[in-house]
Order: structure tokens, then sequence, then C-alpha cells
């Protein structure tokens, strides 16, 4: 399974627009790499290629990656992208499905509560061309082209800000397991997480790597960012660091490689000569940039 990291930021990217905090600052100096909202491609063949999120930035991130780059025909709308699996319906996550559209055969999949949020988002892309939209919840997986075989599960109830009201569901927010029926390399994504659970470390049992939420490297590290008002929690995020922080919890699955992903813009952990990202790198986890590739 090929894998490459199409964005690594949280939601607006790094630096953020209108933030002058001293990442974003250093950001805008040069000093430290810009970052586009988290988006993922994998492909168990090279050729049929799929993405977990579809990011605002996406376009330019496709545009990016030459191997999903459209062709060979000279003059047809032909892609290696097949579609998209979504974890959750936050507009950072699902907004770049609006750059997609007009491909035809293509297919998302989400949960239940997820499709129906995207109901008036489906209408209007189903107008350049008909997609099939697809339930990820489906017993016992589904299969991609390309030889990867996926199941869901739920990491999260939280619904998007924008749903004035939302039906309560476990299945809001989805981590995804992705096996290369091939190679064996199974690939756990799970960018958004709200607590550790024992269902989570079985999910966990026998992947190859995780990409996961790395979003705060600490509570409370965003006080330092002037729109966010003191001690806010970041919604639905669970920090890196603590007695039961991820690198702790990862350590009772010794084979699975760490990689954090959906980084905030607070984070220190974009900075590499931080203590945070020493202490993170150092009990073996990766912090990886925008345009990395790995195989599983």
């Amino acid at each position: 399974m090929k894998v490459v990291l199409l964005g690594t930021a949280a939601g607006g990217g790094f630096p953020q627009w209108n933030c002058a905090c001293a990442l974003c600052s250093a950001a805008r100096d040069g000093k430290l790499p810009a970052r586009t909202p988290e988006c993922v491609a994998v492909s168990g063949n090279s050729r049929d290629w799929w993405l977990l999120n579809a990011s605002p930035d996406v376009r330019t991130r496709l545009n990016a990656t030459p191997a999903l780059s459209p062709g060979p025909r000279p003059g047809h709308s032909d892609t290696p992208v097949r579609g998209v699996l979504l974890t959750d319906a936050e507009a950072d996550h699902v907004m770049g499905l609006t750059a997609l559209r007009g491909a035809a055969g293509f297919k998302v999949y989400a949960a239940p509560p997820v499709l129906a949020a995207l109901s008036p988002l489906h209408a209007v892309l189903d107008r350049y061309a008909p997609w099939e939209w697809a339930d990820s919840w489906t017993e016992g997986g589904f299969v991609l082209a390309g030889g990867l075989v996926v199941s869901a599960h739920a990491v999260g109830s939280e619904a998007p800000r924008y749903l004035a009201e939302a039906v309560g569901d476990d299945r809001w927010v989805t981590a995804y397991r992705i096996e290369d029926l091939a190679s064996g390399g199974v690939l756990v994504y799970a960018p958004r997480l709200g607590a550790w659970t024992p269902a989570l470390d079985d999910l966990l049992t026998g992947a190859t790597c995780v990409l996961l939420d790395g979003t705060v490297a600490a509570a409370g590290e965003r006080d330092t960012a002037v729109r966010v008002p003191r001690g806010q929690a970041v919604r639905g995020h669970r920090p890196v660091s603590g007695a039961d922080g991820s690198p702790s919890a990862l350590a009772r699955h010794p084979e699975a490689r760490l990689v954090y992903t959906h980084l905030d813009h607070t984070n220190p952990l974009l900075d590499p000569a931080t203590d945070a990202y020493a202490s993170v790198t150092g009990a073996g986890a990766d912090v990886l940039p925008d345009g990395a590739e790995f195989v599983l």
C-alpha cells in the first residue's frame, strides 16, 4: 500500500491567515514549512487511488503529486483518483469535494449521519456528474479498487457546528482500518480522536502504521492564540501528551509506526527545535511534512 500525506495541518492550514502567533509568523518568514489541511491518498496497486478526506486545498495537492495526475489520454478527463473516504462532515474535510466535481464514476464513502448532513452538497455535485454515495458502515467492511479492504469504526459523536440541529449518533466521527491484501500492510487512519478506548486498542492490533490525531501537543497550548478564549478545549481532539497520551498508549502496539497529522497552528510539534517535538520523536513517533510518502 502506498500512502501520500497530501496535507497534515488542522483546519485552516498553517500558517493561519488571521493569526500572528510565533509559529504562524515563523512560517510566513520561511523559517518553518507551510502545511495544508489534512488529507491523504492511498493505493494498493499504484493505479487506483483513494482520498482520505477532501480538504479545501485538495486541487493544489493533487496537482503537486505526480502519481495523482490525470492521463494518459490527452484531452480526456482521466484521473487515477477513484473516490473519497470521509471521516466526518467537518468543513475542512468535505469542502474539497466541490473541486472534484465532474469526475465520472466517483465514489464517496461516509457514515450514515455524515451522508445525511451532506445531502444538499450531494444534490449539487451530482448535477455535474452522478456520483455514488456509499455507507462506509457496511457490515463486514468494503473493498476498494486496487485491493484494499476497509472497515469503519466509531471514535467520536461530535456533529459539525454548522448543523443547527444534529441527530445524536456515535458515528459522526469515524476511523478507518485499511488493509492491503497483497502486502498485508494495515493502515489505521484516525485524524480526529476524542478519547482512547479499549475498542481503539482492538482496532490497532496488528496495524503497520497509525495516522493519528496530533491536533494539540498539550492541553492549554491554544491559550496563546488571540482568537481562542483562554482555557478553551479543542473540540473532539485529545492532547498528544499526558499520562494517557498517545505515545504511551501506542507502546502497547510496538509493531505500529505512529505518524501524527491534523496539527493545529499553535502546536509546537510544527517546530523541530521545540522540546515537544524532541519528546514525541524521541518516543519513536513521526511528524512528517506535506507530500511525504511511504509504503506499507
